[in-house]
């Protein structure tokens, strides 16, 4: 009997897979035709094909799957996202993507974080993790977007750099108050600086390790033993840079955006790979990425309570704005001003104000705070839906209008 059960129950988890599969292809067609982002798409085809109508994908049946989706996606999209990154070129702007990123993810997690205590009447606590949650910005968003709109090469490495940096900072703070809500545990500013220094640096040291070993493995060097299948070495960097980390108390998704950034430099460490190899790497890691975001955003779709959001929508559309148009202009602000030596001009500042797509990173968190019934995970899902769908709509789609006005676009 139990063995019928099994067998019905994976039997359903193909016909889900399958189903995210194309509702993912189908998404990504319609978002190409109307020329919009398509991770909108796959939102909106969660909660239509989701439980709360035609219940096609109910991925909540399958608790475990639903969190390998969540974090293996998450993981290896920051993977990505850190591979992109150039460290030339991130040296000459530094202090203004360690400050953004930082200092940035704190002050937006604070600003929403009251914001939400007043609009929302949430805990403090709670307010701070949906603060924590919607702080990050998008790599997965921002890269496809540059590489159509054509960006100052330094203003586009910061900003690029800045969105994977601070999808770490903010996964790390998350994780923090994520623990101190369901622990109960009320901890000091002190310990709590200090919890977040350790994970950093764990997630550091650990990806950086994990990352040389497997790249040096792939490698043209004389132990570079495993050079035919560099591409399925990236799944194991992505999974032991994550799994390594966390059990030593750091934060994996640190670990895998360095782990991530130490692969995309392997030149600076003097490894190389064949061409022909590392083509065939770049097509598997784009392709694994793209089934990470199709299937976050159709599962982040599927969690949504439409009753929440039809409750809280216009609270949760405030938020959203407070976001945009105050967070977001006051970390820039701060940030840039600290960094004398990169010189912004303001058409530059500017540009970074309105470049913040919500996306990813703070999907994966939300549906992490779904599944494990966080106290007021309706008002935190429906809210990080909002800003999702908002900052894609209205900030992505018009990135290259607002890139010419602002004169940034490359000559």
């Amino acid at each position: 009997m139990t063995e019928n059960i099994s067998a019905i129950s994976s039997n359903e988890l193909l016909l889900v897979m399958a189903s995210i599969s194309v509702l993912g292809i189908i998404g990504a067609y319609i978002g190409e035709k109307l020329k919009i982002p398509d991770v909108v798409i796959y939102l909106l085809f969660g909660v239509a094909f989701g439980p709360t109508f035609f219940n096609l994908v109910n991925i909540n049946s399958f608790p475990v799957a639903n969190e390998l989706i969540l974090t293996f996606g998450s993981a290896f999209i920051l993977y990505e996202g850190g591979s992109e990154i150039k460290l030339k070129i991130l040296n000459k702007v530094k202090i203004t993507v360690l400050l953004l990123s930082s200092l940035g993810v704190f002050l937006t997690a604070a600003i929403i974080g009251v914001s939400s205590n007043a609009i929302l009447n949430l805990p403090i606590q709670t307010s701070i993790l949906l603060g924590a949650i919607v702080a990050s910005t998008d790599p997965a968003s921002l890269i496809p977007v540059f590489k159509q709109v054509k960006i100052q090469n330094t203003l586009k490495q910061t900003i690029i750099s800045e969105s994977a940096f601070n999808d770490a900072f903010g996964a790390i703070l998350f994780t923090s108050v994520l623990a101190s809500i369901t622990l109960s545990q009320k901890s000091s500013l002190l310990e709590t600086s200090m919890q977040l220094v350790f994970m950093i640096l764990i997630g550091l040291l650990v990806g950086t390790g994990v990352a040389l070993i497997g790249t040096a493995l792939a490698s043209t060097k004389i132990y570079g033993i495993f050079g035919k299948y560099e591409a399925i070495m990236s799944l194991a960097v992505v999974i032991f840079s994550y799994e390594i980390s966390e059990r030593l108390g750091g934060s994996g998704y640190m670990s895998v955006f360095i782990a991530g950034l130490v692969t995309g430099n392997k030149k600076l460490f003097n490894l190389w790979i064949e061409d022909d190899i590392y083509i065939e790497g770049v097509h598997f890691r784009e392709t694994i990425a793209t089934i990470a975001r199709m299937s976050i955003f159709i599962v982040l779709g599927t969690h949504l309570d439409l009753n929440s959001l039809v409750k809280y929508g216009w609270k949760a559309f405030l938020i959203a704005l407070i976001l945009i148009f105050i967070a977001r202009p006051i970390v820039v602000i701060i940030c840039t001003s600290l960094d004398i030596k990169a010189k912004w001009s303001k058409n530059e500042k500017l540009f970074m104000m309105w470049v913040r797509e919500t996306g990813v990173i703070p999907a994966a968190l939300s549906g992490i705070v779904v599944s494990n019934k966080i106290p007021g995970y309706e008002i935190i899902s429906s809210t990080v839906f909002m800003c999702i769908v908002i900052t894609l709509l209205v900030q992505a789609s018009t990135t290259g209008i607002v890139a010419k006005k602002l004169n940034v676009l490359e000559d």
